[in-house]
């Protein structure tokens, strides 16, 4: 399809973690005509590296403006992701893992309501998915249907009419699908960045559940993931 250009296009804010189903997620935006507003959280988490690789994601789609806003969750911890917690390396279990961040994609979309209202717009793009993933709840469609209702009353917008339409385009998406449509969108997973322990010497371990999960579905996709694993 022919892509708007930023003056034409509608836009909208994209929450850009920098892993793969972000990445995904924001390239679905710009498929479907949105300018690009991403807002990457630096919440002090032990995989920094994505933060980077939240960068090189929003200049190659071509972002607007592209906010990397600190807040430091490791003040309240709680999470292998956030405190001094060695992350499960075991395999993804039945159980939510101790790499759940608490609340952490409640307080997310709240600042990127809070920056789409300011902005004007009406369309929030986050890439959760109920399928392949580590058990969190506020991954749960149940969540986004809620959090749009949330939207709706806790905001000025909202309150003058202005529906806030969450888009979780990879809900009902599998590992190996979301690898199926970066390919299609013509997007280098090498850009992305999904381990939760980066190993000293820079590759992902392998072993946790978000490289098992980026693995697995590479594979079931039968497609190359071009992450450097430690195992």
């Amino acid at each position: 399809m022919q892509k708007s250009t930023s003056s034409q296009a509608r836009q909208a804010v994209v929450l850009l973690s920098g892993g793969l189903d972000s990445m995904v997620s924001a390239g679905l935006a710009r498929e479907a005509g949105f300018a690009i507003n991403a807002l990457t959280i630096d919440y002090n988490q032990r995989h920094r590296r994505e933060i980077e690789a939240a960068g090189t994601i929003a200049r190659h789609l071509g972002a607007l403006r592209h906010i990397v806003l600190p807040l430091d969750l490791r003040q309240f911890g709680g999470s292998a992701l956030t405190d001094d917690i060695a992350v499960p390396k075991d395999g993804v279990g039945p159980d939510i893992p101790v790499t759940y961040v608490p609340a952490r994609n409640l307080v997310f979309l709240s600042l990127t309501l809070a920056w789409a209202e300011a902005l004007g717009a009406s369309d929030i793009f986050i890439g959760v998915n109920a399928l392949d993933y580590s058990g969190y709840p506020d991954c749960r469609p149940e969540f986004i249907s809620a959090f749009e209702n949330i939207a709706e009353l806790a905001t000025k917008a909202g309150d003058q009419g202005q529906r806030i339409t969450i888009h979780a385009p990879l809900q009902y998406l599998g590992k190996a699908d979301i690898a199926r449509e970066a390919d299609r969108l013509g997007l280098d997973a090498g850009m992305s960045w999904s381990c939760y322990d980066p190993q000293p010497d820079g590759r992902a371990c392998g072993l946790c559940d978000s490289c098992r999960l980026r693995k697995a579905g590479f594979a079931e996709a039968g497609l190359i993931d071009p992450t450097p694993y430690a195992a």
